[in-house]
């Protein structure tokens, strides 16, 4: 029997019974109530499949290739051997509905997903004249670290073109170092942007904040201004040292960007949103992530004809390229 995803018989017989019917698969609490990530829901989605070992032949297991917002669910890429299947999870993740698969043909790229430029992308987003990018990150999450190196590339590539930026996660898991430096990254955008990339570059390889301010040629003055009247708006050096303010008693809060977290479901780092839609990244790589990017645009500018690095960057502060190149996040 060629390797192929086998539909479960619970699922085959719903399917007949009821179209469009989900399937529960909150056994043994797989599953939390209350609204989950794209990411959250997509990883345990794909670990439900493999963990009922009959929805799969020869002992194959299923992998995320990536997952995107689609209405009041997400929709899931999975990959099982050579084919691509789409699938889709509700956002409590409570239920997974199985699309229409064929056994015979596997699909390799998402519905309506190729850029300009002939790549293929297994992503489907909204497409406008000039696609806005939202990076969600924990300034110390090595993942959030990772997510900033592949997107670096992208923004110097494209940051003309698209509105692109850095955006942060509102609580933190990595002590007081991570108070410190989003705020340093949030103000560096705000009021002297023209030196956030040669910033970040530095601090992403060196995690030396002040000497990555001083390379960069960034104007301190200015953002030790923009630091204090940033804490005193949003509190949040008095929260946290007030453990009573803190998100489930463990977390701290950082409000900066909590409205566009609440509008957008973020609840970990890192959280792509792009054109108001979450999306996962199939392999953190510079390229993956510009095509992704690329596939926004009405019309593709001739920079995403550009190739960049295929390789996934390490996770954490440092260089080197990782062997675990598309998940991983922190998160409550």
């Amino acid at each position: 029997m060629q390797t192929k995803f086998l539909i479960p018989i619970s699922i085959i017989v719903a399917g007949l019974l009821v179209a469009g019917a989900f399937i529960y698969v909150s056994q043994g609490n797989i599953f939390s109530k209350g609204q989950l990530s794209a990411q959250a829901a997509a990883d345990k989605a794909v670990k439900y499949i493999n963990d009922n070992k009959d929805t799969i032949a020869n002992g194959m297991t299923a992998s995320l290739v990536s997952v995107s917002e689609e209405g009041t669910v997400y929709k899931i890429h999975i990959k099982i051997g050579d084919g691509e299947y789409d699938s889709y999870v509700t956002k409590d993740g409570e239920f997974l509905f199985p699309n229409a698969y064929k056994l015979e043909e596997a699909t390799t790229t998402g519905e309506g997903s190729s850029t300009d430029n002939g790549s293929d992308v297994a992503v489907t987003v909204t497409k406008t004249d000039k696609p806005d990018v939202k990076l969600f990150v924990m300034s110390y999450c090595p993942y959030g670290l990772q997510a900033q190196k592949m997107f670096l590339p992208v923004y110097d590539l494209l940051k003309d073109k698209a509105d692109m930026g850095v955006y942060f996660v509102d609580y933190i898991m990595h002590e007081k170092k991570e108070i410190d430096e989003n705020l340093t990254q949030y103000c560096i955008q705000k009021v002297e942007k023209d030196k956030y990339s040669a910033y970040l570059s530095c601090f992403v390889q060196s995690g030396d904040s002040a000497n990555c301010l001083s390379q960069a040629g960034v104007d301190q003055p200015k953002i030790e201004s923009c630091v204090s009247q940033t804490d005193q708006q949003y509190n949040i050096y008095s929260g946290y040292n007030d453990k009573s303010t803190w998100l489930n008693g463990s977390f701290p809060k950082f409000d900066v960007n909590a409205d566009l977290n609440t509008q957008y479901g973020v609840q970990g780092s890192p959280t792509i949103v792009i054109n108001d839609q979450i999306v996962n990244v199939s392999t953190r790589s510079p390229e993956k992530f510009k095509e992704i990017v690329c596939s926004a645009f009405n019309s593709a500018p001739e920079e995403c004809s550009q190739t960049l690095s295929n390789d996934a960057a390490s996770t954490g502060i440092g260089g080197g390229t990782a062997s675990n190149s598309s998940g991983g996040g922190c998160g409550q």
